[in-house]
């Protein structure tokens, strides 16, 4: 066997005891996660690695296939997300709903920025717990977190942080709907736009009724849309912060890329530049500025809006997707360091309660103000 087949061997040699490591945590995860689907199997996943993580820390021969399942398994599964929407979804949630959804995700992002800054929240873990309590929690959080470059503490901490007022949501929410008098259709819309996780969207709104969780069901995958713009919008700023005609702080970049003096990438070639002074645009810029699961997400989310994707595909696309999120969250929780909650405080945590109780409220303004509550 010649060297160059060897090499694709011996590195799928290295990644198998990680992955193997936390594609079983994920089994069990899973297991739990269908007897207490309030909790999820994504949690249960970062929980149960964390714990392992605590008593016996992976040695050296697990890291490899840790990391590829932290960043590469969760990349391919926000792939497999886009391919369980149509874009003609968003026409059938109604001309009522669109404000409600689009109104508390820029509630959500302005708030996070503002209360974050207040409560000093550093830029990642409060962006982490803004799109996850804007848009689809741990979803929206696998998606933005390679693309700011957020490290396993940071994501680990905001999908337990949301996981919490996931939790409370389905207690309270029902209570709040029988006391407003909201309708199945009204709940579902708030429930669909103010709970982020999707069993806990589906099990507060089945708590209300059967219809309630059919319209929660339908708010909650349009809601999922909203990944797309935030997602390039952030990529944009971050690619443009790492440009090498922008200048970084402190010699690194937002994705971490060493930086020279003048901010130009370290190792960047001379030459990079226009014969008019601007950057040019290449195909590593392109796919710098436009993450390549990205691309496959709105590319399988076109496909599926054209009918190609056969009907009785969803579920088993939708169970793939989950469980590669539970792999990468559980291979994510094996590589938390608890201290690190420690050093972090309970401000995130403030955060995240700010964050529910503000988009809960909005959601209920904006009901009320479209004539939908």
């Amino acid at each position: 066997m010649t060297e160059a087949a060897v090499r694709p061997l011996d590195r799928a040699g290295r990644l198998l005891p990680g992955l193997a490591l936390a594609t079983g945590i994920a089994l069990v995860a899973t297991v739990i996660g269908r007897f207490l689907p309030v909790v999820g199997a994504p949690v249960s996943g970062v929980l149960i690695g964390a714990v392992i993580g605590t008593i016996r820390r992976p040695g050296a021969v697990f890291r490899p296939g840790i990391s590829t399942a932290s960043k590469t398994v969760l990349q391919c599964s926000v792939v497999l997300l886009g391919a369980q929407l149509s874009l003609l979804q968003v026409a059938r949630v109604g001309v009522a709903s669109l404000p409600v959804m689009l109104g508390t995700l820029v509630v959500c992002l302005l708030a996070a920025w503002g209360i974050g800054r207040a409560l000093g929240v550093v830029g990642n873990l409060r962006m982490l717990i803004g799109v996850g309590t804007g848009i689809c929690g741990a979803s929206a959080i696998a998606a933005v977190a390679p693309v700011i470059g957020a490290v396993s503490i940071e994501v680990a901490y905001a999908v337990s942080t949301i996981f919490l007022f996931n939790v409370a949501a389905v207690v309270v929410f029902p209570v709040v709907g029988h006391a407003l008098g909201m309708s199945q259709h009204a709940f579902g819309l708030f429930a669909g736009t103010a709970v982020n996780d999707t069993s806990s969207v589906v099990a507060a709104a089945s708590t209300y009724g059967a219809g309630a969780a059919d319209s929660a069901v339908v708010v909650k995958l349009v809601r999922t849309l909203m990944i797309i713009p935030v997602v390039l919008g952030l990529a944009w700023f971050v690619g443009r912060r790492s440009d090498p005609t922008t200048v970084a702080t402190d010699g690194v970049a937002l994705d971490g890329t060493a930086q020279s003096s003048g901010g130009v990438p370290a190792g960047a070639r001379p030459g990079a530049t226009s014969p008019s002074g601007r950057p040019r645009w290449s195909a590593r810029r392109v796919t710098r500025l436009v993450p390549w699961f990205l691309i496959g997400f709105v590319l399988a989310a076109a496909v599926n809006s054209t009918g190609l994707v056969p009907g009785p595909a969803h579920p088993v696309i939708a169970a793939v997707a989950a469980f590669l999120i539970t792999v990468a969250l559980s291979a994510i929780g094996l590589s938390t360091d608890l201290a690190g909650f420690r050093r972090a405080g309970f401000r995130p945590l403030l955060l995240g309660g700010a964050l529910w109780v503000v988009v809960s409220l909005s959601s209920l303004g904006l009901q009320a103000l479209t004539g939908s509550l």
